[in-house]
This record gives structure tokens, C-alpha cells and sequence, in this order.
């Protein structure tokens, strides 16, 4: 058959005798030209221009600009092309019905699309390179092309063509949008004028693209980029080379930083506020401040929602018609059809839309667009919700800096309130936004649904409906009861962790009394109760689960069955399959309704919680000393786009003028200064309650001196000091800030100290979580030298030397914990590096011992602070320094008992001075006790200890790559990629094989044989359909037919809705099995493990397996892996129904599945990263704000309130970019995966229509090409997450592989004597001692000999073996050679249980358990209450248990806070003389305790334990001069070994420099 334009079957096709224009083929090829010049001239253009430019230079973002009416020229196009699409469509359809080829009726159309398409590329390409001038050859396209179809149209209209016809309604849609995409070519030229006008508008891109840090392009980029996140794809492919860290993803755009949304919603509340401010009872409505900020972006959402819901419907309405259509022509092949007058050729729209193939093609378009706007409607809601949340955390942040102390401390707000709000219930608002959309969408498709239901299956559809109504309540019920279980488990995890925690810190003292058995067991029994929370948790989850997959199965046995007895034509399948996906569409939104419904209720409560906060009492006004901090909040609020300049700009400015002005300040101070600082006159103040709690204050403070405020523990020290910073109500007075500075040049005072802020430094040290250099500059330019004097006056060096960094170690929560004194001495040198006149210091000397207090004072405060001539007031309870004080103020009971220099108070209160002078002496002489105990040397022992093991925590974090290591020897990057593409198997494995193999068999059988039985029901649905098409042609008797059928599917469907509760359940108790037994075995691994893991390895992350990771186990992974496995079979079951029904699908799954297989590779990758990012950003936030809630007082006293709303800012944009970028991530998978589902629905149809057997199966292949869309998402996610979650077993089992000690000895315990060891006599023989086989021994061939009864002490420097000699004692450390033997039994025989519970030694930090005393004396409950009394009465202790409530049972708290340092000690020592051993150790038991305990101690020792053997360790030479026997080590080895005396006699021995080194 030969080709011809016009067709070769029409003699007249070629006749012009009426008119050229009334020839239709000649119209037709006029149309052909504009598409054709098109092509021709940006041809060229494209391939020289751009060819050469792109292939040399990659055009930079910072060119890239929107051209008005950008997005609706793409609209438009988009339109233009699906026109296109139809005409082809149309033009095809039509040339089928001719007898020969007519090209004319779709080769225009082919061209008019190709020409759209080159239209939109070039376009973009003129955009991103932003040369207007070249759009001139589309504007002439647009004109010739509206011309052309024009004509056609007018053509049309003179043959009478009716509207009716197809193809009239196309060309008039075309006519309309030439017409228009004309328009907005006129638009752009009337804005940029860049031609017919003499003077171009420039135009330069948006900030936010000259800034290179910003990586996030969503904003900018063209529409096609946005709706599929083409943008991305360098970013995500980009984290196969190397991880996502932060700067790969760059800056947020200026339109999503916090500042500028808090700006916005700011003013919306404040509008809000106006409006309430004339009703006193109404408040403001947080509600409407977010709906005048925020609510566009959400209506833009929900209309994308409305449209994508809609289309949705699309879905069953198509596999109506195809199988309608397929029916028909498998009935129909019989007739013939007639052919068509050629010139008559038009097509009515229904006759077009009856042909499957145009159907399969629209299914597939609508299926496109409609995930399309749904991943947008997504996407915008996060967005929003993203926004909402930064200005929230900004409008919290700034109203805490505000908030009134009183507040603080009366408990109104606690602490933990904040915290809640910051981390819980802006992040509920946040979901509420992203599911709001929903909210009104779900009816709306629900109604649809129904309606449309309706009109396929009549009044049954109704029944099927109902079920579905009537169980939703069901779910929602639920729901709530999943809420109630996870917070119980909460409770319960937080207890266990508390328990596990404190196991952890004592383990060497439960190992060395071999208790850890009996806390282990308390452990597991909390353990067990969180189990039984965890198992209704777990089994309302199942439920859940159960509900979503069994009400569809139910609705639709209902619907069908009342159908087959109702109606009297037989069901048709065309009816059956989309009824069917009806239901699966309605399920989806009655499911998530439950779930909105619940978030609903949580965001409206948050939004009280936010209310009542935001109202509550704010800080007074203090103008007074106002300086201009607030300024630079103010200025960066005008030029939103420079703030993060406008405050950085004006730093280095003062900086260098501070810097460069040091020198001269000091002589150009005149003399006659006004000499009073402030001045407090009349003052009452209250802590907010009404009531004042400091009365009648005048006093004042003399500039340049040191004031001295002193006065009883409770009488209001600190108080006043706060009360003079603004921090209390007050109630008269005034407080008078003199203007120190007035009489020097104005310039330069107001730049040399910062004028108004006060160095501040609290009674209770409190420190950022930075490094100790930054706590201490504070913000302050860094000058060396100054820092240098600060650190050596507040004694730090020494403490920094120890330090792993030195200065640059983080401290604080997430870093490393320093004790008290060295806290507060951070906190004190902080206060003396401030540049600033005043200095208050609240009780700078109480954490710290005497040396330290006499240095500080020395050097700090009288040398540094009063050579500068700073103004110092210091609250202090040390009388001794009071000689020092220029001014005196005591006080007492709140109120202001005598101010002065200490001379007037000497002549005017002689009373005073007295009781002074014996308080002071009193002081003296605990001066002299402690002289000796010297705590700072013990604090930086214990600092020492918990930073020694550094070597070896590096080589457990290590851990997790160890496995890459292996590989990675050649450092090639293939095997890097290849690691970070894996999954996890192995470790999956583990996690499933700890669940038991039982369970697993049961879980994957029950899975596979659920799977089945659905695909089953839906395949007796379709022989069911079809058959009855056939009887209905043969006419055979249908009732006992229709019973067989209606009966197979009923059981079937009640099969399937069994097994979907068995799966549902068999997952999750699976889960909780694997879940208690790893717990389990962590926790006895880690109990069992030898002390030396514990030294090496920080506390922090042995505690994160039981916290995070545990949970991470017990409530993330079960949930997952249902979920995957659920869509993965799901999608299984779909190929394998479609490929059953239509073998050719196969062929073309190829493809999909490669291009499937690469997007989830790439995706887990960076998702994995992504989701790390995010969640390490958000520590640093919520840690930041607690720390501002803590820290307030001292940061409003310093005026640093700008630099930490700056810095929560920058925080907040970090973590904000960080999700953001995550859910982009995520839409990019999801926009691909449904982008393949639509292909695979496609290639289905077509195949199936083409190949099909029976209608029934036809619609059965669609139903499940269909269900794959929405499945496949799903199963790359839950990958990606469950890659995440395995990291958390991964960790678990790092710990499980650890060596444990060896319980077991080569005795049995029945062997062992019961009271043994009776005598107490010790034989060391040549002992060797290392702590592990790979490290040198610390103690090298030690012979000694102890009788029964001896009082014995060892001593030698730091590090000679003394304590690694107590521990070989207990075998805690490795014996490799010689031996000990105890009452002639050697040690290492016996089981380690036995041999540590008959020895008692006392340590040197002294460890309480939270419990009664009784349980700390006696966990084993092994003693009677007379001998716990007789040990506390030992102690000296028994006067001070009687006097607490319940005695014995009186609780101590977590760690013995509740008692002090010596009493604790005290306890150790009745809990070693209740254990009736014949031998004791003593460890520096008296390290950290004062004298009077110390002596307490000691004669104890000599009377109660007069008849057993003690071994006392010294760290003080003294304490051992009057035992039996010393032994003096060093460096490992025994070097002397006699009594005291006679060791004392050796001048140049090694004990006689010990004492009088006085070590």
C-alpha cells in the first residue's frame, strides 16, 4: 500500500476548484509550516549556542532567573502537549477506519508536538542563561501557529462541522492556547523590553542564587524540575562518591530561615493581639496568627490535593472502560464494520473514548499528573511545616529570654515544660500541618468514592460502604490506645534506664562484692514490666495493621455477595474490578482519618501549652541599663535578607577598637569619679509572690572596689545581687546605675568596655556545651595574653593539661563531666576575661578547697580584677577574706544589717565584729584539717581516670567500620561505594535469628500463604465475572453456579481476613522476642564484662545501647519490617498476576525493574546520610535551648541575649535544611517510583488488551498495576529504614562479641570451706599482674608475706601498682604469673563468685545505690536489723539514720546526694564491716573525705577490725606510719618491705623521701 499525505483512496483529495483554504488536506499542511520554521531556526541555535557553551563551561546557577509569566507558560505548554497527544490520538483512530494511509490527519499533530516540545527546551535554555533577545523566533512561532490553526478552525465553521465532533473541540482548545502562550510572549517583552524599546531592563537573579552556599534549588528552578525534583539528582547521586555532610547541602534560602518566618508570624500575633487587647478574657489566637502567616502555601497544597484526589478516580473509571471495551470486541469480532467516507472522517468524543487502546493512554497520563500534584501537595505542606516550626522555635526562644526568673524558679515553667515545647509540641504542630490537607480532602473523596460505587453496583455498593463506616470508629479507638501504651513504655524505659545507668557506675564496686547479680535481676524485672507495656503496644499495632488489611477483604465479600443475591443480572467483571479498586481507594483515607483525627486533638492542646507560655510573665523593662543589644536584633529585622551580615558586621568593628584601645584605657580614667556604682535606694523585692523577700535595701557600691556581701546561709545574698540585675519583681524602690564612664571622652568609653553588661558568675556553675576556651571567652574576642592570667589566677591549667584537647575538649552534656569545683572555677574565669566594670561573683569559694580560694583570691581577684579597677561585688561565706574588703555588706533575714569599711564595723558594731572573730577562727582551724585533704588533686585524679582510657574508646567507635576496614586496605573507591550501597544482611540475619527460628518459619509462612490467599480471592473474582459472561452467551442454568462461586469466595475471604491477623500478630511477637533477647544477653554480656572495658569505654555509649538503640529495637524494626515485607510481597503477587494473565508483560518489566533497582540504590544512600543529618542537628538544638533556660540569669546579666538568638537561628536553619532536604529526598524517590508504577500500569494494559484471555483477567492484571503504584515507594523506604534501624543491632551485637570474665574456677563452691578465709593470712608469691595480655605488666614479680591479724599498708608514687595490687586481690586484673594464696587456698582456683563475696574492701569514691539504706548495707538481705545497727553504730552513723524518717528504709537518692561526701564514706565502711570478712581492703578510702571522718575511719579500723587482717592503701604517707608492715612499691616492684620504723631509719630510702615529701 502505497503512502500518501492526502491518502491515495479520494480522487477529489487534490481538488482546490472551491478555494485553496477548502481543501481540507491543504489546511492541513499549512499547519505543518510553523512547526516546521520552528524547528528550523532553533535548531541551530540549541546545538552551536548551547552545544559549545554547556560542553566548556557549566553554566552556574547564579545566572538563573524566571522570566515573568514562567510558570504559566509552562502550564500552557503541558496543555499544548496533551492537546497534542489527543489529536494524535484522534488523527490515528480515524486513519484506522480509512481503506488507505491518511497522513494528514496525524503527522501535523506529530510535528505540533515535537515543535512544543523544542519550544519548551529552548525556552529554558534562553532562561538559565538569561539573553531574552532569542526569544523573538518563539514569539513569531506562536503567531504563525495561532494563524494557521485559526483558519482551520474558521474552516471548520463554514463546513458545519458540529461541536460534537472531536475534532473541532481540538483545534478551537489549540486556537486558545496559541492565543494565549502569544499573550504571555507580549508580556515578556512589555516587562524586560528587550526589543521595540530603547532602554533594556536589567535583571539580576534572586539573592539567594548569588549566594553559592545555598544548594537548596527547589524555589528556583523551572516547573518540569520542580514537580519531578530533577534538581536533586546531582545531590543524590553526588552521596554515592562521598557522604552528605552539612556543607553539601548548603544554606537555606532566605524565604525559609527562621528569622524571616518569625518575622512573619511575630506580626500576625501581634495583629492578634490588637485585636483581643479591649477583652480582658479573651486571648490571643495563635490559630489565626499561623492561618494569616501560612495560609497560602496550605490552600495551594489542598487545591493540589483536590486535584490529585479527583484523578485518583481516573484509575477505576478506566478499568471500567477497558474491560467494558474488551468484552465488547471479544463478542463483537464476528460483525464487520463499515467503512467510512473519507471525507466524512470525524470521530464523536464517545466513540473516541470507547477505544481501549486511547483509554490505556489516558490511564497512564492521569495516573502521571496525579502524582504528580500529590508529591507537590506533600511537598508544599512540608515546606510549610517546616517554616511554621522555625518560627515558632524562634517566637519560644525570644519569650524565654524574657521569661521572669521568679517564673523560672517558682516552678511555673519548668524546665522540662520548655523542653517539651521546644522538642514535642512545635514538632506536633508541625505534623498536624503535613496531614491538615487531609483533613479536608478525606470527605470529599470519601463522598466521591461512595457515589461512585453507587453507580456501579446499585444499593449493594451501599452495604459494602458501611462496613467499611461502621469500622473506621474502630481504628480510631485504637489508635488511642497505641498512644496510652507507648507512653506507660516510656515510663517504664526511663526507670530501666535509671537502674542501668547506675549499675554502670558502681559495676566496679558490685564486682568486687560480686552483687551485680542481684542489680542485674532488678533490672531485668523493670525490664519485664516495660515487655508487658512493649506487648500491648505490640498487639494494638497488629490490630491496626489487621484492621487496614482486613475491612477492604470484608466490605468487598459484603458488597459482592448482597449483589449476587439482589440483582438479577449476573455481576459483569468490568463492574467487579472497579468496584473493587474503589474500595482499595476509600480504605486509604478512613485509615489516615483515625490518625489526623488524633493529631488534631494533640495540635490543638499544643497550641494551649504554646498560648499559656507565651503569656506568661515577662522579665520588667530595664531601661535603665539599656545598652544597644537590642539594637542589633532591630536592624537585621529591616534588611531581612543581610541579617546574618547586619550582626556580623558590626562585631569586628568593636573588636579591633577594643583591642587597639586596651592600652590607653587606663590613664585616661580622671580621679574625681563619681565613686558610686549603683545605688539601691528603699528597695523591696519579691520573687514573684507578692511577698517581699528582700526589705527596706539602701545601699550602694563604690566604683572601682571590692564590695563584700556576707551574711548566714538564706539571708539573701544572692538575692540582692539578682534583685540589682533586674531579675526580681520590684515591688519599690529603684535600683540607679551610675554612668560610670560620662566624665571620660564619649567615644571611647563607650567602646573600650562594654558598659552595661555585667560579668556575672552564679552560684551554681553553669557552662555551655562548647569548649572550655569558648565558656570562658564567652563571645569576647579572644586576646592570649589575657586569657593566659585568667587561667592561671582561677588554677585551670593543670586541669586543661589533662584534658585529651586541653582547652579545645568539649564540656557540658553532650562533652566531657567536670566535678563542681572545676565547673565553678570555669564559670569564675569566664567572669574575670569579660571586659566589662562590674563583676559580681556569687560564692565564687564554695566548691572550691583552700589552696584554690586562697589563689583565686589572690590572684584574681586582688591582683587581676583590682589592677584593671574593676568594680567587684562578691558574696562569700569565707570571713578570712573579709581584711581584703573595701565595703562591707552584712546581712541578714532579707533585709541589710551594717554597711561599711570593716573599720566602722569594728567601732559601731562591736557585737558583730565579734562573732566574726569566732566564726572566723573556727575557719582556722578547718584550715588546718584541710590543709591535708586536698581535693583538687582528688578532683583531677578523677578526671584523670575518666580521660586515661582515651586509646581505647577511639577503637570502639571504630567498630562500625571495622568490617570496611578489612576491604579497604587497597583504599580503592569501588569497595567504599560497594559498602555504602549495601545492605546490611548479615546483621538482618542476626536480628531475625534472635526472634527464634521457630517464630521466623511461622512469620514468613504465614506471610507467603496470606499473600496467596488474597491473590486467590481476587482470582475466584475473576473466574467468577467471566464465567457468568459466558453462561450468559450459553444460556446455561446459573443458581447452583452462582452458590459454588458466592461460596468460594466467602471462604476464601474469611481465610484471608484470619490470616491477616495471624501475620500481623506472628510480626510483632517475633519482634518482641528478638527484642527481649538481645536486651537480654547485652545486658548480662555487659554485666559479666571485665573492668577493664569499663575504664576504656566512655559510659555515654555503653548507656546509648540500652537507650536509643534498645528502642530503636523494641518499637521502630517490627513496624518496618511488617511494612516491608507486606509491600514487597505485595508488589510480588502484582507482577506475578499480571505476568500469569499476560506473558508479555515480562518482557517489557525488564527495563522497569533495572531503572527500579538503580533509583532505591542511589536513594538509601543518601537518604541514610540525610536522616543522620538530621537527626545530629537536632541534638544541638534542643540542647541549646535548655541550656538558655538554665543559663538565664547569666546571659541576661552579661547582655548577650542577641548572640543566642543569633546562634539559635543558625541552629535552627541547620537542622531545618537538614529535613528539609531529607523530605525532598523523599519526594524524588516517590515522584520516580510512581512515575514506574504508571509505566507498569501501561505496559499491562496494553499488553493485556492485546494478548488477553478473558475480560475478567484483564481487569485483574490492571487492579494489581494499579496497587504496585502505590506499594512501590513503600518498599524502597522501609529499606532505607530498615538499613538505618540495623545500624542499632549492628551496635548491640559489637558488645555481644566482648570477652566476659571467667566465673568459673577449677573448685567447685561446695569445696570451698563456709568460713573460709578464717585467718586471714596472705602469701603473695612472686606475683605478676597486667590489665590486658596485650599490655605491659603493671606489677612485676611481688613476694610478700602477711599473718593473720596484721595491719598492713602499701604505698608508692602515682602509677607504681598500689591499687592494681588491691585489685589482683579480687582477680579483676589478669594474673599471669605466680600467685596468692589466702588461708592456703590459691586464688586463682576458686570460682570468682566465691572469692569476691568472702573479701570487703572499701574504695575511694564512695558509692550509694538509690534505695534504702538497708538495701545499700545489705543488698542480699542476708542480716539481721541488730547487725546493720551494731555496723552503723561502728560507723558513727547510728544517731544520724535514727533521726531520718523510717530508719532503716530511709531512701537515698540516685548516687547518695542526699548525704555528704564523708557520710557516704562512713555508710562504705558499716557496708564492709556488715560483711564479716576476716580481710579488708582499703583503697584511699580516706581520699575524699574531711578529717574529722578521716579519724572516725581510722580508729575503727583499729578497734573493730583489731582481729581481722587490713591492707590499707595510702595516698597519704601519714596514715600508715603505725602499721604492722609496709610495703613500698615502684614502678611495679616491691623495693622495701619492713615496719615503719625501720624503714624510716634507711636515709636515702624510698619511704623516708615519701614522708618527708609529705606524699
Amino acid at each position: 500500500m502505497r503512502l500518501a499525505f492526502c491518502g491515495n483512496d479520494n480522487a477529489s483529495a487534490y481538488n482546490i476548484s472551491a478555494g485553496v483554504l477548502r481543501n481540507v488536506c491543504f489546511v492541513d499542511a499549512l499547519n505543518l509550516v510553523p512547526h516546521v520554521f520552528l524547528l528550523f531556526i532553533t535548531f541551530p541555535i540549541l546545538f552551536i549556542g548551547w552545544g559549545s557553551q554547556s560542553s566548556k563551561v557549566q553554566i552556574h546557577h547564579n545566572t538563573w532567573l524566571h522570566f515573568p509569566g514562567h510558570n504559566l507558560r509552562w502550564i500552557l505548554t503541558f496543555t499544548l502537549l496533551f492537546v497534542h497527544v489527543c489529536e494524535i490520538a484522534e488523527g490515528i483512530v480515524s486513519d484506522t477506519q480509512m481503506n488507505s494511509r491518511h497522513l494528514h490527519l496525524f503527522l501535523p499533530a506529530i510535528m505540533g508536538f515535537v515543535a512544543a516540545t523544542v519550544s519548551i527546551v529552548y525556552y529554558h535554555n534562553i532562561e538559565t542563561s538569561n539573553f531574552p533577545k532569542l526569544l523573538l523566533a518563539l514569539f513569531l512561532y506562536w503567531i504563525m501557529a495561532f494563524v494557521t490553526k485559526t483558519i482551520k478552525l474558521v474552516r471548520y465553521c463554514q463546513d458545519g462541522v458540529p461541536f460534537s465532533q472531536l475534532r473541532f473541540c481540538i483545534t478551537g482548545i489549540m486556537v486558545i492556547l496559541y492565543g494565549l502562550l502569544m499573550a504571555v510572549e507580549i508580556n515578556v517583552i512589555r516587562v524586560r523590553r528587550y526589543v521595540f524599546f530603547m532602554n533594556p531592563q536589567k535583571v539580576k537573579p534572586p539573592e539567594d542564587l548569588q549566594d553559592l552556599g545555598v544548594r537548596f534549588l527547589q524555589p528556583f528552578v523551572n516547573l518540569l524540575s520542580k514537580a519531578t525534583y530533577w534538581w536533586m539528582n546531582t545531590l543524590i547521586i553526588s552521596a554515592h562518591k562521598k557522604p552528605v555532610d552539612l556543607k553539601a547541602i548548603g544554606k537555606l534560602p532566605i524565604a525559609m530561615r527562621a528569622l524571616t518566618n518569625y518575622v512573619r508570624l511575630k506580626e500576625a500575633y501581634e495583629e492578634q493581639k490588637k485585636k483581643v487587647a479591649d477583652q480582658p478574657n479573651r486571648i490571643p489566637s495563635i490559630w489565626l496568627a499561623m492561618y494569616s502567616a501560612f495560609g497560602r502555601p496550605i490552600l495551594l497544597s489542598s487545591t493540589f490535593r483536590y486535584l490529585a484526589d479527583l484523578l485518583g478516580f481516573a484509575g477505576p473509571l478506566c478499568i471500567s472502560g477497558i474491560v467494558q471495551g474488551f468484552q465488547n470486541t471479544t463478542n463483537n469480532t464476528n460483525t464487520t464494520e463499515k467503512v467510512k467516507d473519507p471525507s466524512n472522517s470525524y470521530l464523536s468524543s464517545e466513540e473516541f473514548l470507547r477505544n481501549v487502546y486511547v483509554l490505556a493512554v489516558l490511564l497512564f497520563l492521569a495516573l502521571i499528573l496525579q502524582r504528580t500534584f500529590l508529591q507537590a501537595s506533600y511537598y508544599v505542606t512540608t515546606e510549610t511545616g517546616i517554616n511554621l516550626r522555625g518560627a515558632l522555635l524562634a517566637m519560644i526562644y525570644n519569650k524565654i529570654l524574657r521569661l521572669s526568673t521568679s517564673n523560672l524558679s517558682m516552678g511555673e515553667m519548668t524546665l522540662g515544660q520548655i523542653n517539651n515545647l521546644v522538642a514535642i509540641e512545635t514538632n506536633q504542630l508541625m505534623w498536624f500541618l503535613f496531614l491538615c490537607p487531609n483533613l479536608w480532602a478525606m470527605p470529599v473523596q470519601i463522598i466521591m468514592g461512595v457515589i461512585l460505587l453507587y453507580n456501579l453496583l446499585g444499593v449493594s455498593a451501599l452495604v459494602g460502604a458501611a462496613v467499611i463506616v461502621l469500622l473506621a470508629p474502630i481504628q480510631y479507638f485504637i489508635a488511642t490506645k497505641l498512644a496510652e501504651a507507648q507512653k506507660s513504655t516510656l515510663d517504664y524505659s526511663t526507670e530501666r534506664l535509671k537502674k542501668t545507668n547506675e549499675i554502670l557506675k558502681g559495676i566496679k564496686l558490685l564486682k568486687l562484692y560480686a552483687w551485680e547479680h542481684i542489680f542485674c535481676t532488678s533490672v531485668e524485672e523493670t525490664r519485664m514490666k516495660e515487655l508487658t507495656s512493649l506487648k500491648t503496644f505490640a498487639l494494638h499495632t497488629s490490630l491496626s495493621i489487621f484492621m487496614n488489611a482486613a475491612i477492604p477483604i470484608a466490605a468487598v465479600l459484603a458488597t459482592f455477595v448482597t449483589y449476587a443475591y439482589t440483582n438479577v443480572k449476573p455481576l459483569q467483571p468490568a463492574q467487579a474490578f472497579a468496584s473493587l479498586s474503589l474500595f482499595h481507594i476509600l480504605v486509604t483515607p478512613l485509615f489516615l482519618l483515625s490518625t489526623v483525627v488524633r493529631f488534631a486533638v494533640k495540635a490543638i492542646i499544643s497550641v494551649q501549652k504554646l498560648n499559656e507560655f507565651l503569656l506568661s510573665d515577662e522579665i520588667g523593662d530595664d531601661s535603665w541599663r539599656g545598652g544597644d543589644s537590642s539594637v542589633a536584633y532591630e536592624s537585621c529585622k529591616k534588611h531581612t535578607g543581610l541579617h546574618t551580615k547586619a550582626i556580623n558586621r558590626r562585631q569586628p568593628l568593636r573588636y579591633q577598637l577594643e583591642s587597639y584601645e586596651q592600652p590607653t584605657r587606663k590613664q585616661t580614667r580622671p580621679v574625681e569619679i563619681d565613686d558610686t556604682a549603683i545605688k539601691v535606694t528603699n528597695g523591696y523585692f519579691s520573687w514573684g509572690s507578692g511577698l517581699a523577700t528582700l526589705s527596706n535595701i539602701n545601699i550602694r557600691i563604690p566604683t572601682g572596689q571590692m564590695t563584700m556581701i556576707v551574711g548566714q546561709v538564706g539571708c539573701g545574698k544572692s538575692s540582692l545581687l539578682l534583685a540589682i540585675l533586674g531579675e526580681m519583681q520590684t515591688l519599690e524602690g529603684k535600683v540607679h546605675w551610675s554612668n560610670v564612664n560620662e566624665t571620660e571622652p564619649s567615644f571611647e568609653a563607650s567602646r573600650s568596655r562594654n558598659r552595661y553588661s555585667v560579668a556575672y558568675a552564679a552560684q551554681k556553675p553553669w557552662l555551655l556545651n562548647a569548649t572550655v576556651e569558648e565558656n570562658i571567652i564567652f563571645g569576647s574576642p579572644f586576646n592570649k595574653q589575657r586569657y593566659k592570667a585568667v587561667t592561671d589566677a582561677c588554677s585551670l591549667q593543670p586541669d586543661i593539661d589533662l584534658l585529651p584537647f586541653g582547652d579545645q575538649t568539649e564540656i557540658g552534656e553532650r562533652g566531657i563531666n567536670l566535678s563542681g569545683g572545676q565547673r565553678q572555677r570555669i564559670c569564675v574565669a569566664r567572669a574575670l576575661y569579660q571586659n566589662t566594670n562590674i563583676v559580681f561573683l556569687d560564692d565564687p569559694f564554695s566548691a572550691l578547697d583552700i589552696h584554690l580560694s586562697d589563689h583565686l583570691m589572690q590572684e584574681g581577684i586582688l591582683k587581676f580584677l583590682q589592677e584593671d579597677k574593676r568594680t567587684l561585688v562578691l558574696v562569700t561565706h569565707k570571713l578570712q577574706y573579709l581584711p581584703h574588703a573595701d565595703w562591707i555588706i552584712a546581712m541578714k533575714d532579707g533585709m541589710v544589717l551594717r554597711e561599711g569599711t570593716l573599720k566602722d564595723i569594728q567601732n559601731k558594731d562591736i557585737e558583730l565584729y565579734e562573732h566574726w572573730k569566732t566564726l572566723m577562727n573556727r575557719q582556722d582551724q578547718e584550715l588546718e584539717k584541710d590543709m591535708e585533704a586536698d581535693q583538687t588533686t582528688l578532683e583531677r585524679k578523677t578526671l584523670r581516670r575518666a580521660m586515661y582510657p582515651r586509646e581505647s574508646k577511639s577503637q570502639l567507635e571504630d567498630e562500625d567500620e571495622e568490617e570496611e576496614e578489612e576491604e579497604d586496605e587497597d583504599d580503592n573507591m569501588s569497595t567504599v561505594l560497594r559498602l555504602r550501597t549495601k545492605m546490611p544482611w548479615k546483621t538482618c540475619w542476626r536480628y531475625l535469628t534472635s526472634g527464634g527460628f521457630f517464630l521466623l518459619f511461622l512469620m514468613i509462612f504465614s506471610k507467603l500463604l496470606k499473600h496467596s490467599v488474597i491473590v486467590a480471592i481476587d482470582y475466584s473474582l475473576a473466574t467468577w465475572t467471566s464465567m457468568d459472561n459466558k453462561n450468559e452467551v450459553k444460556n446455561v442454568d446459573k443458581s447452583t453456579d452462582k452458590t459454588y462461586h458466592v461460596a468460594v469466595f466467602s471462604i476464601l475471604s474469611g481465610a484471608g481476613i484470619v490470616l491477616c491477623l495471624i501475620t500481623s500478630l506472628t510480626v510483632e511477637w517475633m519482634g518482641l522476642t528478638a527484642a527481649k533477647n538481645l536486651h537480654h544477653n547485652l545486658l548480662n554480656k555487659i554485666i559479666l564484662g571485665p573492668i577493664r572495658f569499663f575504664d576504656t569505654t566512655p559510659l555515654g555509649l555503653i548507656l546509648n545501647r540500652f537507650s536509643a538503640d534498645t528502642n530503636i529495637i523494641d518499637q521502630h524494626i517490627p513496624p518496618t519490617l511488617e511494612s516491608l515485607s507486606r509491600s514487597t510481597l505485595l508488589c510480588l503477587s502484582a507482577i506475578g498476576m499480571i505476568s500469569y494473565a499476560t506473558p508479555w508483560f515480562l518482557v517489557a518489566l525488564v527495563p522497569l525493574g533495572v531503572a527500579f533497582y538503580f533509583i532505591q540504590k542511589y536513594f538509601r544512600v543518601a537518604s541514610k546520610d540525610l536522616q543522620e543529618l538530621d537527626d545530629s542537628t537536632q541534638l544541638p538544638l534542643l540542647c541549646h535551648f535548655s541550656e538558655t533556660a538554665e543559663g538565664l540569669t547569666t546571659i541576661r546579666a552579661f547582655r548577650h541575649e542577641a548572640r543566642f538568638k543569633q546562634r539559635m537561628l543558625e541552629l535552627t536553619d541547620t537542622n531545618n535544611i537538614a529535613y528539609l532536604f531529607l523530605s525532598a529526598a523523599n519526594r524524588w524517590l516517590e515522584v520516580r517510583t510512581d512515575y514506574l508504577g504508571a509505566c507498569i500500569v501501561l505496559t499491562a494494559a496494553v499488553t493485556s488488551i492485546t494478548e488477553g484471555p478473558t475480560s475478567g483477567f484483564v481487569g485483574l492484571g490492571l487492579l494489581y498495576a494499579l496497587t504496585i503504584t502505590n506499594y512501590l515507594n513503600w518498599v524502597v523506604r522501609n529499606l532505607a529504614d530498615l538499613e538505618v534501624q540495623m545500624g542499632a543491632v549492628k551496635k548491640v551485637h559489637s558488645f555481644l562479641n566482648m570477652e566476659s570474665e571467667n566465673y568459673d574456677g577449677y573448685l567447685d563452691p561446695s569445696q570451698v570451706p563456709k568460713d573460709w578465709p578464717q585467718e586471714g593470712e596472705i602469701k603473695i608469691e612472686n606475683l605478676c599482674v597486667r590489665y590486658e595480655n596485650n599490655l605491659k605488666p603493671v606489677l612485676k614479680h611481688v613476694k610478700a608475706y602477711i599473718k593473720p591479724g596484721q595491719k598492713v599498708g602499701i604505698c608508692g608514687r602515682t602509677g607504681s601498682g598500689k591499687s592494681s595490687l588491691s585489685l589482683a586481690f579480687f582477680r579483676m586484673v589478669d594474673i599471669f604469673d605466680g600467685r596468692i594464696v589466702i588461708d592456703g587456698i590459691d586464688i586463682s582456683k576458686l570460682p570468682l563468685h566465691t572469692l569476691r563475696s568472702r573479701l570487703s574492701i572499701i574504695l575511694q569514691d564512695p558509692i550509694l545505690f538509690s534505695g534504702s539504706i538497708r538495701f545499700n548495707l545489705d543488698p542480699e538481705c542476708k542480716c539481721t536489723d541488730d547487725r546493720l545497727w551494731e555496723a552503723l553504730e561502728i560507723a558513727q552513723l547510728k544517731n544520724m539514720v535514727k533521726s531520718l524518717p523510717g530508719g532503716l528504709d530511709a531512701m537515698v537518692t540516685e548516687g547518695g546526694e542526699n548525704f555528704s561526701v564523708g557520710q557516704r564514706q562512713l555508710f562504705c565502711l558499716a557496708r564492709a564491716f556488715v560483711r564479716k570478712s576476716s580481710i579488708l581492703i582499703m583503697d584511699e578510702a580516706t581520699a575524699s573525705i574531711d578529717m574529722a571522718t578521716e579519724n572516725i575511719l581510722q580508729k575503727v579500723v583499729m578497734t573493730a577490725f583489731a582481729d581481722r587482717t587490713v591492707v590499707t592503701i595510702a595516698h597519704r604517707v601519714s596514715h600508715i606510719l603505725d602499721a604492722n608492715i609496709v610495703l613500698v612499691l615502684s614502678e611495679g616492684s616491691l623495693v622495701e618491705c619492713d615496719t615503719a620504723s625501720n624503714l624510716l631509719l634507711k636515709e636515702d630510702g624510698l619511704f623516708t623521701t615519701l614522708v618527708k615529701t609529705h606524699k
